[in-house]
């Protein structure tokens, strides 16, 4: 009686799921190179800042949080339904070195709950800017 042998080292589905492990490796490896190379990209900032209307008036209230003390200037900016500056003048409300607790008020620009549009952005020590605060009120 004679039996058959099989003279192959490896079968076709091992040598298919080698092929296959080889790919997922090789596939780590290149995203650790291509997401590790991220390290430049800037973080936001943490601030908290508050926007309500008072009469025809929007208070801007600096509220603080983690990176209150790099704020250098707060700029807030009025903008109508329409999107155009609220009463068709320049509606800012400023703040240098703002503590926690400062209000900035922004005379005679709000007409309907909800329909003006606040903009805030904050300038840090280190000469970034950021968006804070875009909201209606």
């Amino acid at each position: 009686m004679r039996f058959h042998e099989n003279e192959e080292a490896v079968s076709p589905v091992i040598g298919v799921i080698l092929m296959v492990a080889i790919t997922v490796i090789l596939a780590a490896v290149i995203a650790v190179f291509v997401f590790g190379m991220t390290d430049n990209v800037e973080t936001t900032k943490t601030v908290a800042v508050t926007a309500k209307v008072s009469d025809d008036d929007v208070l801007i209230t600096f509220q603080g949080g983690p990176d209150a003390a790099k704020v250098s200037t707060l700029n807030a900016t009025v903008y109508d339904a329409a999107g155009a500056l609220a009463n068709g003048t320049d509606s800012y409300g400023n703040m240098s070195t703002p503590i926690v607790g400062d209000t900035s008020i922004i005379k005679g620009v709000a007409t309907a709950d909800g329909q003006e549009r606040v903009l805030v952005t904050a300038t840090f020590n280190d000469g970034t800017k950021q968006v804070i605060l875009d909201k209606f009120v």
